[in-house]
């Protein structure tokens, strides 16, 4: 049950509108964003982000929310748009 709650909490804090429609980006890595933009964006809203990995178009991203739940979450590495498998790049 908490497990779950904690999943839903997540996914209402950082849902953005092309969550449902997001994908991995197939554009070259020369046009991705930079990490350093995605880490911004997101401790603005408040995460504290301890990883982003780089997979297959997907920034992966591994952090902790301000109340301190964990958070593991891919965003489309060119235009930062959610994805809504957060182990999106790694099939």
């Amino acid at each position: 049950m908490y497990r779950s709650l904690t999943i839903a909490a997540a996914v209402a804090l950082f849902a953005v509108p092309a969550y449902a429609a997001g994908s991995c980006s197939r554009a070259p890595a020369s046009q991705f964003q930079p990490t350093s933009a995605l880490k911004a964006k997101l401790e603005k809203k408040g995460m504290k982000v301890r990883r982003i990995k780089v997979e297959n178009g997907c920034y992966e991203v591994y952090g902790v929310t301000a109340k301190g739940q964990r958070v593991v979450a891919a965003y489309n590495a060119k235009t930062f748009a959610r994805v809504s498998n957060a182990e999106a790049g790694e099939n």
